[in-house]
């Protein structure tokens, strides 16, 4: 029996999920959390084969607590799941040494192999997420460009994110304007839409 943790904010997918999984006689669903912080705990109270992350995950990401899982609990095999399927957050997932890579949308037995295929010790990348991943390669900005249209994408001004990152609102201004030409941007709110999508923030 293959023990299995769901992570899933979202109550109607999670049910779904747990539903879907207790139908295979050989996966076993012992611990369901709804945040990224409650990954951990809850794995090392269930000593789960597999976890099963969504990627985005209030308070702490999938990708972030699987990496927290790793060091707990290095038994216990990562899959993440995305709906998204940004470029960036695939190159972060491999770079954190996640085993399995899936997007939300395959169907229900494809679920159930991919999770056998983890706690066998095999990695499962869905091949279009990887090959776009390549496509897009490493973020061209640097933590702080990146910090600043991160703040920008939440619709704050160059005077609080300045008061935000203890940087002068000219200072912000020169990092977007920065950000802006690296991405190949028209402007700020193209340069947020790049980067998004790119998975560089």
């Amino acid at each position: 029996m293959i023990r299995v943790l769901l992570a899933e904010d979202m109550h109607m997918i999670r049910a779904a999920l747990t539903a879907l999984l207790r139908l295979e006689p050989d996966l076993d669903v012992v611990a369901e959390v709804t945040r990224g912080d409650e990954i951990v705990p809850a794995a090392l109270a269930a000593r789960p084969d597999v976890a099963v992350l969504d990627i985005d995950l209030p308070v702490v990401d999938g990708i972030t607590a699987a990496a927290s899982l790793r060091e707990r609990l290095p038994s216990c095999r990562v899959l993440v799941l995305t709906a998204l399927g940004q470029p960036g957050q695939v190159r972060r997932a491999l770079a954190a040494g996640i085993e399995a890579f899936l997007v939300k949308d395959a169907p229900g037995d494809q679920l159930a192999d991919a999770i056998r295929r983890t706690a066998a010790g095999l990695r499962v990348l869905d091949a279009e997420l990887v090959s776009s991943a390549m496509e897009y390669g490493e973020s061209p900005l640097t933590p702080r460009e990146s910090s600043v249209l991160k703040e920008a994408a939440r619709g704050s001004s160059a005077e609080e994110t300045a008061s935000r990152l203890h940087l002068s609102p000219g200072t912000v201004r020169n990092y977007l304007t920065a950000a802006i030409t690296k991405t190949g941007a028209r402007n700020k709110i193209d340069a947020i839409r790049i980067a998004e999508d790119a998975g560089w923030l």
